[in-house]
């Protein structure tokens, strides 16, 4: 934990994409320290976001979901101001909202690549934004941005997702060397091919071509993701800064 959060008062954590796959098993990751968690998802009904919050609950976790288009600039502000008001800080930030839209370039609709660019990229702008004067008052924080593997080494029919996720990547960066002093730590995690609600879709052919260019031979799953994220969020990472831990299997070394 920083320095600013004295006594055994439970970290407040939000986390985008929170309702399933790797932003479920982030969640996981707090409760075992009963941090105070606040998930916001977009589903298009909360059958898997209360899930996640009953399973949370009944380890006596303090959680809330809350339904927010993390794209919209105002809706996210709105948000933090509500999170802000009742619990007087956000101690962690997981930016871990995403979507696909996957398809050729020269197929690839203006619709398709703003929504990837607005989800998978506004969202951290406009989230790590309604956050950061608050760390910096705190004098303390940590942020992880969920980028991806493709950021670094694209992939077809991906142009719209890869260049969102290298943009989280050179955001990081920066973000990072801006608040560095103020005792707040800014990190991404790349993880690679992850066996999540996202990767289930795909054809048998495309994902045993996957598993061919990984030399560990397999998918990674949420957890091994989830453990990177919860790390860097430890005070065993407290020298940890403006870095991009690949969790991906030696896909991309």
């Amino acid at each position: 934990m920083d320095n600013s959060h004295s006594g055994f008062d439970p970290r407040v954590v939000v986390i985008t994409g929170g309702s399933k796959g790797i932003g479920r098993t982030v969640a996981h990751a707090f409760a075992a320290e009963k941090a105070r968690i606040v998930l916001v998802h977009y589903d298009p009904d909360d059958a898997a976001c209360d899930e996640t919050l009953k399973s949370l609950t009944e380890k006596g976790i303090e959680a809330e979901a809350h339904r927010v288009d993390v794209s919209s600039f105002r809706d996210v502000n709105t948000l933090f101001e509500n999170i802000f008001s009742r619990f007087k800080r956000i101690d962690v930030l997981i930016n871990n909202a995403g979507i696909t839209r996957d398809t050729l370039l020269m197929r690839m609709t203006e619709q398709d690549w703003d929504a990837v660019l607005a989800v998978n990229l506004k969202s951290v702008f406009n989230c790590t934004q309604a956050v950061i004067r608050a760390m910096i008052r705190q004098k303390g924080g940590r942020m992880v941005n969920i980028a991806s593997v493709v950021g670094q080494t694209g992939n077809p029919g991906q142009a719209n997702y890869a260049a969102s996720k290298a943009g989280i990547m050179g955001f990081t960066k920066t973000v990072a060397k801006e608040v560095a002093g103020r005792g707040i730590t800014v990190n991404a995690v790349a993880p690679g091919f992850v066996d999540t609600e996202m990767t289930a879709v795909l054809p048998e052919k495309v994902k045993q071509g996957f598993l061919s260019q990984i030399p560990i031979g397999r998918m990674g799953t949420p957890e091994e993701v989830a453990d990177a994220v919860y790390w860097l969020c430890s005070p065993g990472a407290g020298y940890v800064t403006g870095q991009v831990i690949h969790v991906n299997g030696g896909l991309f070394m």
